[in-house]
């Protein structure tokens, strides 16, 4: 039997056949050590076959079926492991605020570099504008103008108050959809604006440390009555480059790909070498500082700051 994973809880996959039936399946000891290195084999959007137990309600995932793409985050434990988040993407969205919690530009930009690694088109959601300061909606206007310049779509919302939601409703039907971000910026109020059915649970930002409450525990996917699927994650702190080469790296920033190719030296790191196209345009302000920052930090290795 064929079906879609649309709930991974570690241990347990929630499979849903195309007649829409959901059957709660795990996986074989074995199917660990085909070469999956992730810390999740199989993740929410992967297809796969399956096998029903004898006399359970349960089944067993034997096969993995190709994907077509992914997107992939370094693990902030010990093992440092590689972890998918979600599989088999029309579309990225990632959640951030200005504040309460804070999303940093190297956060973003971390993001954006995977997204392209894996050619999977991303957009930028910024939640909370009714809680904006005319300050807060000048620095909005900044950023905004930094990634849309891009080619990286910009949204300014507030999904308590539903204020131009509708904007991202949008750009949903008839795509698989991932929502990403820190926790506490709004992405389970976002889904239930969208999906008033769902009430998925939301938590206030704690007091202690800003970053949020861990309210989503594990990523499900959702079907959307107009078309299309939303792929909800649990709130991430850090964003870990995993399998880019530094020599790739550059071309992974939509600006430094525009400039590379007129360095005087086609293995230019973009670093401190004579000629070097990129640092021109940095310098003549053509790119921006801080997406230049990121780009340094990634390529040192320094990419786990939140």
């Amino acid at each position: 039997m064929q079906g879609l994973i649309t709930k991974s809880t570690g241990s347990w996959y929630q499979v849903q056949t195309p007649e829409g039936r959901r059957v709660d399946c795990r996986i074989k000891g074995k199917f660990r050590i085909k070469g999956i290195t992730t810390t999740n084999p199989v993740a929410v959007g992967d297809s796969v076959d399956f096998d029903m137990e004898p006399e359970q309600e349960t089944g067993v995932i034997t096969t993995l079926h190709e994907r077509k793409n992914y997107i992939i985050r370094k693990s902030i434990n010990l093992s440092r492991q590689a972890q998918i988040i979600a599989a088999n993407l029309d579309q990225a969205f990632l959640v951030v605020t200005l504040a309460s919690p804070r999303t940093s530009l190297g956060f973003i930009d971390r993001f954006l570099v995977t997204a392209e690694a894996y050619h999977i088109p991303a957009r930028l959601i910024f939640n909370k504008l009714d809680l904006f300061s005319k300050e807060g909606l000048d620095i909005l206007a900044e950023y905004s103008a930094i990634y849309e310049k891009l080619g990286y779509p910009c949204y300014h919302v507030s999904a308590t108050k539903n204020l131009h939601v509708d904007k991202v409703i949008e750009q949903l039907k008839d795509r698989t959809s991932l929502f990403s971000g820190h926790s506490g910026v709004g992405k389970s109020s976002l889904i239930n604006t969208i999906l008033p059915e769902l009430s998925l649970r939301t938590t206030e930002v704690s007091e202690w440390h800003d970053k949020g409450m861990h309210t989503t525990t594990f990523a499900e996917m959702f079907e959307l009555p107009f078309g299309g699927f939303i792929i909800d994650t649990p709130g991430i702190r850090e964003f870990g480059i995993v399998d880019i080469e530094q020599s790739e790296l550059g071309r992974l920033f939509p600006e430094i790909r525009q400039h590379m190719e007129d360095c005087r030296f086609k293995n230019c790191r973009h670093i401190n070498e004579p000629g070097c196209a990129v640092l021109t345009a940095v310098e003549n302000g053509e790119i921006e500082l801080s997406r230049y920052e990121s780009y340094l930090s990634i390529y040192h290795g320094n990419d786990t700051r939140a």
